[in-house]
């Protein structure tokens, strides 16, 4: 008995030596690097359908009170889209022009260091919408970094008077934006601001431009970005050939019989006279002879 008891308690304390060990290990382990992810619409673990829909965030830290811009995409038709966690305030969504796309800000709650979920939730025409990403909360973590100003041409290439969608996303503190190039007339692109750092315009290729390459350079909020090349072709390499009219020419018309007039006198055609034959040739040699 005496020795059943001492095994016993052996296996007892090698327990909890084991499971304070495992609690060691689990409070040294590294908290999940936040990530984003799309998932497929469930109704109790049945499969509705592929959203092909996405959450993503600008920072994947950040501190109570920074702004966090959300970008998500979902199917076109989508609606009832929403963004909550308890790390962020009221996030209002606003939908593209693409119909595929929202954008949105929100502001980090005031809440305790640590990582917090973020879902994505809705309906699409073929089933629901779920995405999800994480935030890591950090009361000492630097502000995130303001978004790079971005420019995007519909097409790179061009011929007089065709026309080129340009789109221009500033940063938040960003209140301008321009687009100047050579090849496009008047040197520059009339731009309207959706209000959330997005600038659109349409540009025209000019009728004086050469076959070549020309800079197209952007700027925001006064200060050059970037620089895209855009090729051109002159008008004159497409150009129809110039072919004018034939006047058509009236037929002659032959002259009658009785129209026809006989000339008065010699008619000089400006050929040398026949030389002398036969008969005559001899009686002008015997006239020589006589004379």
């Amino acid at each position: 008995m005496r020795k059943a008891f001492t095994i016993s308690g052996i296996v007892l304390a090698s327990s909890m030596a084991l499971g304070v060990t495992g609690t060691a290990f689990a409070a040294d382990a590294p908290h999940p690097t936040p990530t984003s992810s799309a998932s497929t619409g469930t109704d109790g673990g049945a499969k509705t359908g592929t959203t092909d829909a996405s959450l993503k965030l600008s920072a994947s830290t950040a501190k109570p009170g920074a702004s966090v811009e959300i970008g998500v995409t979902a199917p076109e038709g989508s609606t009832s889209l929403a963004v909550s966690s308890a790390a962020l305030g009221d996030v209002k969504l606003t939908e593209g022009k693409s119909g595929t796309t929202w954008t949105g800000t929100a502001k980090v709650a005031d809440v305790k260091d640590g990582n917090y979920g973020v879902a994505l939730t809705g309906s699409a025409p073929g089933g629901k919408v779920r995405a999800t990403a994480q935030l890591t909360v950090r009361a000492g973590a630097p502000d995130p970094k303001p978004q790079s100003p971005t420019l995007r041409l519909s097409k790179d290439f061009g011929r007089p008077g065709d026309k080129v969608a340009v789109t221009v996303t500033t940063g938040a503190g960003d209140k301008s934006a321009q687009v100047k190039s050579g090849a496009f007339a008047g040197g520059q692109v009339n731009l309207t601001s959706d209000g959330k750092g997005t600038w659109t315009g349409t540009a025209v290729v000019a009728n004086d431009v050469k076959t070549g390459y020309y800079g197209v350079d952007a700027f925001a909020g006064g200060k050059k970005f970037d620089t895209v090349k855009f090729s051109t072709e002159a008008s004159g390499h497409d150009k129809k050939p110039d072919v004018k009219p034939v006047t058509p020419v009236k037929p002659v018309t032959p002259l009658k019989p009785s129209e026809h007039k006989k000339p008065k006198g010699s008619v000089n055609t400006g050929q040398a006279p026949l030389a002398a034959t036969g008969t005559d040739a001899g009686t002008v040699q015997d006239a020589t002879r006589n004379g």
